[in-house]
């Protein structure tokens, strides 16, 4: 028994409590002479960045991800988005179930340093398949495992992370820093008697220009 995957679509989770997109699976059973009874998926979802083109704008805000668009050619790689696991219920032939694949605005994963620097047309993905098949027999179950070799990929459109973020962060972003740095970060607002953190950081932007050499 062999099972192919297919990625048929993509949409936001409204109601989920951290930003959440939701990609539509396609499990379908090839061969093997009992249905599955369940199956334990574990999916690794990976950026497959070497197949697309980037603007030049682009090619800017992803500096710190690859380097230089002259060393591309050797940096530009794979990432890895996320790990998820869900369990399909039984099914013969074929079965749609969701994959929830929450999303992070943390700028230490490179991945989401990536998702915010493409504005525009699609991002490639990668699914990668491992798990245990669970095939109701004659008299028993019958434990299969996946095949390692099960993939599938998919183009999500740039728009769908960016408007998942943009509605549990209305133009807004997140950036984290020491303790330390907050404490002389906190210190300096008093002292600006600054009414919030974009008008601190602006402030420590204009005074860092107005000491950059002509």
């Amino acid at each position: 028994m062999e099972l192919a995957f297919e990625v048929t679509g993509v949409r936001s989770a409204p109601h989920s409590i951290v930003p959440t997109v939701i990609f539509r699976l396609r499990i379908t059973r090839i061969g093997g002479a009992h249905a599955v009874h369940a199956l334990a998926l574990r999916v690794q979802v990976q950026i497959d960045a070497r197949r697309r083109r980037y603007a030049a704008d682009e090619q800017h805000r992803l500096y710190e991800v690859f380097g230089e668009p002259s060393v591309w050619d050797r940096s530009l790689r794979p990432l890895v988005w996320t790990h998820a696991a869900i369990v399909a219920p039984a099914f013969d032939s074929s079965i749609d179930v969701d994959l929830p694949v929450p999303c992070t605005y943390d700028f230490e994963v490179a991945a989401a340093k990536y998702l915010h620097a493409v504005r525009d047309g699609d991002i490639p993905l990668l699914f990668l398949f491992s798990g245990t098949a669970f095939l109701a027999g004659d008299q028993a179950v019958a434990i299969e495992p996946v095949a390692w070799d099960r993939e599938a990929a998919f183009r999500m459109p740039a728009g769908q992370w960016r408007s998942v973020m943009d509605a549990f962060f209305p133009n807004a972003a997140w950036i984290r820093v020491s303790r330390d740095t907050l404490n002389a970060l906190h210190a300096y607002r008093g002292r600006q008697a600054a009414p919030d953190w974009d008008t601190t950081i602006l402030a420590l932007l204009r005074e860092a220009a107005v000491r950059e050499p002509a």
